[in-house]
């Protein structure tokens, strides 16, 4: 089965525009570059406690 890739809502869309894709998992998540096919997996735990730290960050 192929990943589903997700961009970010707060993407403009445009061709040269910086975006990275995601693509969640049962063991974590895949991340790329929009513009490449190679991505990273982060672990379960890993991409856990990089979500807190974005939504501490947002409620400061």
């Amino acid at each position: 089965m192929s990943a589903v890739w997700r961009k970010s809502s707060r993407s403009n869309g445009a061709e040269d525009s910086d975006c990275v894709e995601i693509a969640l998992d049962g063991s974590g998540a895949r991340i790329r570059d929009s513009k490449g096919q190679e991505d990273a997996t982060v672990a379960a735990p890993a991409w856990a406690a990089f979500l807190a730290m974005v939504k501490d960050q947002v409620r400061s």
